[in-house]
């Protein structure tokens, strides 16, 4: 699919229901001028749309525009366009990538991680208690973080870790080298990577295999009492799976911030369960500045005919 002629207005139509679409528009203009940028439900002429900038549309509503040429994702994970039937399979799709993503992400495993190599929610209970106790800690060194899943998101956040100075592995489809981090790739790997995990980090994209892929055969594969933070999807978790582990003791506590169901319903019973930390897909928020002008860099660059930068695989799901 090729993009609208260079010296023809790109047309943008920011389809991202529950969103400010105008806010995202004065991005978008505020990035590049020259986009012709349409909010939905005020489409025009469906024929005149070139661009989707897209987050959680109606079903079907990607059908409506023929002459589309391309959907970007408002967020890095695109599971929710895909597992759409009436999505526009020959229209390329791209993912959201950007700098101040990854940033966020990276701050928040990093919190998350110390939280439970401190031992806080320990601390936090006896505080409950009114209960003065000292408890001893390793030291970074000699604490294990793994980190499932080493995309854009997860890559900087085993990174950032091991810079922290935390033995890291990190799981992976296929080979990866990064400093510090001692990767395992492909399923035959898993149980000996979550063997040495004292601290499981979720970063998986959503796939139908990864999907459920935090049950209770993963929690039973790791070191008695290790935690878990969870910041991909909700459905790679099985809840009730964890809610065992938990009472089994051999997970100690989870950190989580995504969810299957959103947001969280008051009587789940992960929000009175003093050994999770919920909050509420918080991890990365995206910043509508730094992403307009990430798409809108992207969008220039396909227009003079380079390759789409962050074009998902099909084939893969991301």
């Amino acid at each position: 699919m090729t993009p609208a002629a260079p010296d023809a207005p790109l047309r943008l139509l920011i389809l991202a229901p529950g969103e400010d679409g105008e806010a995202w528009r004065a991005a978008f203009l505020a990035a590049d001028p020259t986009l012709e940028v349409r909010v939905w439900p005020e489409v025009g002429d469906p024929a005149t749309v070139d661009v989707a900038f897209a987050w959680k549309p109606p079903p079907g509503e990607l059908v409506r525009y023929p002459n589309l040429r391309l959907v970007y994702a408002l967020g890095a994970g695109v599971d929710g366009l895909l597992s759409d039937p009436g999505f526009p399979r020959e229209v390329p799709l791209a993912r959201m990538v950007d700098p101040e993503l990854g940033r966020l992400m990276t701050e928040y495993v990093i919190a998350a991680v110390l939280r439970h190599h401190c031992e806080f929610d320990r601390y936090a209970s006896l505080q409950r208690a009114a209960d003065w106790q000292r408890h001893a800690r390793p030291f970074v060194s000699e604490r294990t973080v793994g980190v499932m899943g080493l995309g854009e998101l997860g890559s900087r956040a085993a990174l950032a870790l091991a810079a922290s100075g935390f033995r890291v592995r990190g799981w992976a489809s296929r080979p990866r080298v990064l400093d510090g981090v001692r990767v395992f790739a492909g399923d035959a790997t898993f149980v000996e990577f979550l063997g040495g995990c004292e601290i499981l980090v979720c970063l998986l994209p959503l796939t139908e295999r990864t999907r459920g892929v935090l049950r209770a055969s993963t929690f039973a594969a790791l070191p008695r009492g290790a935690a878990l933070v969870h910041v991909a999807r909700g459905a790679h978790l099985v809840e009730a799976d964890l809610l065992a582990a938990l009472d089994a003791g051999q997970v100690r506590g989870a950190t989580i911030d995504v969810f299957e169901h959103e947001p969280l319903p008051p009587a789940h019973p992960f929000w009175g369960d003093p050994r999770i930390l919920v909050t509420p897909h918080v991890a990365s928020i995206t910043s509508r500045a730094s992403a307009a002008r990430t798409v809108a860099a992207n969008l220039a660059r396909w227009r003079r005919g380079e390759a789409l930068r962050d074009q998902v695989d099909r084939s893969r799901g991301y």
